[in-house]
């Protein structure tokens, strides 16, 4: 493609993102956004700190009204030395100090107080914060344990995880800047009003003629900033995942010496990161520097009004002075909380990206069975499965099982193999209830396996799969994985059972050895064999190998074959493998393509029918075929 139609489609990329972005400042503004709205939904979060929340409103409310009053204060200790020195110069007495110091003295009482109720606002703020944010990762991961496959199938896990990382920590620091100062800001506003107007009520009406300009920039600005904070964090998201990929298959990436296409791909990403950025910062932060020369313009008027009411006799020169206090404290609250837009309407945008993810159609939840009632003791070691007319789809208009039907008598090998697309480990997530099946039954020993909650069919299945998953610790805990509370003892025959224990014993720290992230310090084969070693300690009665042996050698296949042939007796087990070598030997072999099983019988029979299987064989094995 051509830098013209690369430019070209970028333009149209930002467009179309432009006008989403648009939509979505719409969606906020109207309440017809497709969720509930989100402050409300932030202010649900906090309902177990209630007490504490009203603790902090009294000590918020003290902490305003000791602020307010020190320029009422202020301006008695003014009248008090104006009188004091024009006392003096018409020989009417002079200044008097006792009663100034006295005002003083409350002056500087009422700012320790208030200083005072502030620091135990902060300290139990934080904690209230903290505690809220804690409950919203958990229920973060609660619900990941809730999300169907479906789910993450279909959502980047770059996306994902900056959902309940990034998000989360940004909504920690909105709600902070929230919970600190909006209160306290409105009942500032609110208290300094009420004085202004009982020290001057025409001043105090001067000095509101600027709220609605204030309040007319902060929504409009705000309404576009929104959607540029929405648009930041959704391309967080994106950047999120083009590094978790590159990371992920960064081995690939340099063989294939796609390292500057993927930098380009980032660079592309970064930009349009800094692009949603600088607008949402831009249109936020311009706020602040609006309001305050709405602010200063006010500070001029009263004091022009001022300045003439003191020179008509209207009010003292003390009175005045209190009176320009409270009006720069009257715009301080509303200064302060337009130069923290930013850090709220981001918060604001996280939350709601959080809020989309809990709000995720998660499993459906079965009925709970009577007690004593269920199939589930009868099912917990099941080995018989059978699909009867199993139907299946992941798009509404894209078939892809049609009318299965299978059969595997306990303590069966069923081999099943095919053409990539075929169905095969379609199969295995439907058997596991990874998906749910649009039609036909699945039986475990002749129990439809609706009728059990998924765990209970997910406790019947060991599952051996071509892509290993080990997590950070050592060798002997992701072996006891497969087991909740395995023995030691249950841990090393499931070694040696999969071949683990020899490679094992010959580490520095045998099976205290430390894996890290992706256990790069050990060979893909040894990871396979882990995962293996974890399937025989859960021993399960089915059991599911899913290109189990696709990372392995040739040696170390054979002796994995020798464990499996002992440890599939009297276990039902199913197995997908393209390399047909390893399902010779099996019970039956099903043959699959677009979805439908198209042969079935042992592998000389296969072989014998000169069919389907026979010529997938002979692909494989053209030198070693026998007339």
């Amino acid at each position: 493609m051509s830098a013209p139609d690369d430019a070209l489609d970028e333009a149209r990329d930002d467009a179309r993102d432009d006008a989403r972005d648009d939509a979505i400042g719409d969606a906020i503004d109207d309440g017809r956004g497709g969720q509930r709205p989100v402050v409300p939904r932030l202010i649900a979060l906090l309902r177990p700190e209630w007490f504490r929340l009203m603790v902090v409103a009294v000590v918020t409310v003290l902490s305003v009204g000791f602020l307010v009053s020190g320029p009422a204060l202020l301006g008695q200790a003014t009248d008090i030395l104006v009188e004091g020195v024009f006392g003096r110069l018409f020989n009417l007495g002079g200044i008097d100090l006792v009663r100034l110091g006295w005002v003083l003295g409350m002056v500087a009482l009422v700012n320790v107080l208030s200083a005072v109720l502030t620091w135990v606002q902060t300290r139990i703020l934080v904690g209230v914060v903290q505690r809220t944010m804690y409950r919203l990762r958990q229920a973060t991961e609660e619900k990941l344990t809730r999300l169907p496959l479906r789910h993450f199938d279909s959502h980047p896990r770059g996306d994902i995880l900056s959902r309940v990382t990034n998000d989360i920590d940004n909504v920690n620091t909105g709600l902070q800047e929230g919970l600190s100062q909006l209160p306290a800001a409105v009942l500032t506003v609110l208290g300094t009003l009420g004085i202004m107007f009982w020290i001057s009520p025409l001043l105090a009406t001067v000095a509101l003629a600027t709220i609605p300009v204030v309040m007319a920039v902060t929504f409009l600005i705000a309404r576009r900033s929104q959607a540029g904070f929405t648009a930041q964090w959704d391309r967080t998201g994106q950047i999120t995942s083009v590094v978790e990929e590159t990371f992920a298959g960064h081995a690939l990436v340099l063989a294939y010496g796609q390292r500057q296409a993927m930098a380009e791909e980032f660079g592309r990403q970064n930009d349009r990161l800094r692009q949603a950025g600088f607008r949402a910062q831009f249109l936020s932060g311009a706020i602040f520097p609006i309001v305050l020369f709405v602010g200063n313009l006010n500070y001029v008027v009263v004091a022009a009004f001022g300045g003439f009411q003191v020179a008509t006799g209207a009010l003292s020169l003390g009175a005045v002075q209190a009176f320009i206090q409270y009006s720069q404290r009257f715009t301080s609250p509303v200064i302060q909380i337009a130069g923290q837009m930013n850090v709220l309407q981001s918060g604001i945008a996280s939350a709601r990206r959080v809020f989309e993810f809990l709000d995720a159609p998660e499993e459906p939840v079965l009925p709970a069975l009577p007690s004593g009632a269920g199939p589930a003791e009868a099912t917990a070691d099941a080995r018989g499965v059978r699909l009867e007319g199993v139907s299946f789809r992941y798009e509404p208009d894209r078939p892809l099982i049609e009318d299965f039907t299978l059969e595997a008598a306990p303590g069966e090998t069923v081999a099943i193999v095919g053409p990539t697309g075929a169905g095969k480990t379609t199969i295995v997530n439907l058997l596991v209830r990874f998906y749910e099946i649009d039609g036909g039954k699945i039986l475990l020993d002749g129990v439809d396996y609706r009728d059990l909650s998924r765990e209970q069919v997910r406790r019947c299945f060991g599952m051996v799969l071509q892509d290993t998953w080990l997590f950070h610790g050592t060798i002997r805990d992701n072996i006891a994985y497969g087991k909740e509370g395995a023995r030691e003892d249950e841990i090393l025959a499931a070694a040696e059972a999969a071949h683990v224990d020899d490679f094992v014993r010959a580490l520095p720290d045998g099976y205290d050895t430390v894996l890290d992230g992706d256990a790069s310090n050990i060979s893909s084969g040894q990871k396979q064999l882990l995962t293996i070693a974890r399937a025989f300690l859960a021993d399960p009665g089915i059991l599911i190998l899913d290109e189990a042996t696709s990372n392995v050698d040739t040696r170390t296949e054979a002796m994995i074959q020798a464990a499996m042939a002992r440890l599939r007796s009297g276990r039902t087990s199913f197995v997908i493998a393209h390399r047909l070598s390893t399902i010779q030997a099996a019970d039956a072999i099903v043959v699959m393509d677009a979805g439908r099983i198209v042969e079935q019988g042992t592998h000389r029979e296969l072989l014998d029918r000169r069919g389907f299987y026979h010529d997938l064989y002979h692909k494989q094995f053209t030198e070693t075929l026998t007339p």
